[in-house]
């Protein structure tokens, strides 16, 4: 797939999705890699363990590394991608779905302090001003708006935006459902449900101030 990128600048639908898929693979062992290594070595360092702290913060900079290196390669095809979306037949849905692939890399990379956490939302809020034009139902415009709430609530710690946006998404949905295709309606409603799920646990955490919990995200 890299190598067809590379000679055409061009993929269809489902080549796209592959794509997505595969580089999502990729990158989801190494994110949950690095985030159990860092708690690892945050508790270390809480009980003051240095040999401990030290083995796990190099076994993190070495996660680090290779996460970085696939997130870049990675932002490098969708770089190529954008440049031809144009002259795909449905320009504004390809190029929503490269911002919004772009601003998820650009969060894995701010994650770990590898990059600006501003640039990550520069490529969602780009994706997010093109999706307009998209029915509230189509899953593309929805896993945007489901990875762009989480990247207010996680990277920029904003949970009122993060809510607000969220909330907007699935409502708007609701009021379009008599227009959602019957080929995406198992995405569409998979999504709304992550978007809903999401909502009421950043909600719980808001009136009950308690820890931090799972929340669905990557679509």
């Amino acid at each position: 797939m890299k190598e067809l990128v590379h000679l055409s600048g061009m993929l269809t639908d489902e080549q796209r999705n592959l794509l997505s898929v595969a580089y999502k693979n990729v990158v989801g062992q190494r994110r949950s890699a690095w985030r159990i290594t860092k708690s690892i070595e945050d508790r270390h360092q809480e009980k003051e363990e240095e040999e401990s702290e030290e083995l796990a913060s190099g076994y993190r900079k070495e996660i680090e590394k290779e996460l970085e290196a696939v997130c870049k390669e990675v932002l490098g095809l969708i770089s190529k991608l954008l440049g031809t979306v144009d002259s795909t037949v449905q320009p504004i849905e390809a190029k929503v779905f490269y911002l919004k692939m772009k601003g998820d890399y650009l969060r894995y990379l701010a994650e770990i302090g590898a990059t600006e956490k501003e640039e990550a939302g520069k490529s969602y809020e780009a994706a997010w001003k093109q999706a307009d034009t998209m029915p509230a139902t189509h899953p593309i415009r929805l896993g945007l708006a489901l990875n762009y709430s989480v990247y207010y609530y996680e990277i920029v710690d904003d949970a009122d935006e993060a809510c607000k946006l969220a909330k907007n998404a699935f409502d708007d949905a609701i009021e379009d459902m008599d227009n959602l295709k019957e080929e995406s309606y198992k995405d569409s409603t998979l999504i709304m449900q992550l978007l809903r799920d999401n909502l009421t646990l950043w909600t719980a955490e808001q009136e009950e101030e308690t820890g931090q919990q799972e929340f669905e995200e990557e679509f």
